[in-house]
């Protein structure tokens, strides 16, 4: 009993160690609770005019961050830099991992409306598009063909610690917030070579059972990923930055007034595909991927952004049930 109780106690001590060294700044992300093999996502955003941070959609193989394991990324992160008139694409593949960057220049800021942001991903091509406008297309390289497994799509914001990359920090500006109107998905169908089916998400509420809120942090970000800076108000995503002293969000989201929808325009001009061996017999490969595992696979938190920045992995710890367990065992250990 009292070896069971010094290996509790130094697990609790190093616990309250990463407790006590928890980060100043709150941010937040939400994934979802599946991960699928290729699709089609749009969303309406508005995103965060603070330099510093970055207001991001992306999908994730989970365990990427894993040492020795193949990472599998596409992202989609808008800077607040430069009064958030630039984003970024990006695929993060391999075991090194190798950065495909792109940065893109908006003619009006990303942070005064919102608008329509589009990644789809097929077996030979990945293309990204803003408010109905292809921006990039990455088509038949190794680039592509890497991406084998199924991702999950996620949003956050966060603040990099890397100044060349997302600007400099001035935590006078926070609070500041992302906002999402809306996600949509369609799955790939390999034998027609469209996109189908799938799902929306109004946000109307915030669906635990297809949902996860991260707890944690990363290498190179400023920010602990907390529950309560990830919300619905109003029917639309809030995910707020804020100091540990403030976290959440009591205010009014900026209301959308929503562009005509740019499926049409991107699909008009969407290549040709081939079949896939992978999806050919259906509509749609996915694999669950349980807020569970998530967090587990997460909790190594050796992120990879290009130039030292960091990427949005991250592993949540629980601290109650072990302080629980202590107390017990402290409690038996005396009657002892």
């Amino acid at each position: 009993m009292r070896r069971l109780l010094c290996v509790c106690l130094a697990i609790a001590t190093g616990l309250i160690a990463s407790i006590t060294n928890a980060k100043a700044y709150k941010g937040a992300e939400v994934y979802l609770n599946e991960s699928y093999l290729y699709g089609r996502y749009e969303m309406r955003m508005r995103v965060a005019n603070a330099s510093g941070v970055l207001s991001t959609f992306f999908t994730y193989k989970d365990g990427s961050q894993i040492a020795g394991t193949f990472w599998e990324e596409i992202d989609i992160e808008i800077f607040g830099k430069n009064n958030a008139t630039q984003w970024q694409s990006n695929i993060i593949y391999g075991t090194g991992p190798t950065h495909t960057e792109e940065v893109h220049t908006e003619s009006t800021s990303l942070a005064e409306d919102y608008h329509t942001y589009v990644l789809e991903w097929t077996p030979d091509y990945v293309a990204w598009f803003v408010d109905g406008v292809e921006k990039r297309r990455i088509t038949a390289t190794s680039t592509v063909s890497s991406l084998t497994s199924p991702q999950s799509p996620r949003f956050n914001i966060w603040a990099s610690e890397s100044v060349p990359w997302v600007g400099a920090w001035d935590d006078s500006v926070l609070p500041v917030y992302q906002f999402i109107n809306y996600i949509d998905y369609k799955a790939y169908n390999a034998t027609t070579k469209t996109f189908e089916g799938g799902w929306r998400d109004e946000f109307d509420t915030l669906d635990s059972a297809r949902w996860g809120k991260a707890s944690w942090t990363f290498d190179t970000n400023r920010v602990d990923f907390v529950p309560e800076n990830a919300l619905v108000k109003n029917g639309i995503l809030v995910l707020a930055l804020t100091t540990e002293t403030a976290t959440g969000y009591t205010g009014t989201p900026p209301a959308d007034e929503p562009a005509q929808s740019s499926s049409a325009s991107s699909a008009m001009v969407s290549s040709s595909v081939a079949v896939s061996s992978s999806a050919a017999n259906s509509s749609i490969a996915f694999a669950s991927s349980s807020a569970a595992s998530s967090s587990v696979v997460a909790y190594a938190a050796a992120s990879s952004k290009a130039k030292a920045a960091g990427n949005s992995g991250g592993g949540a710890v629980h601290y109650g049930w072990v302080l629980m367990l202590m107390s017990l065992l402290l409690f038996r250990t005396r009657k002892s």
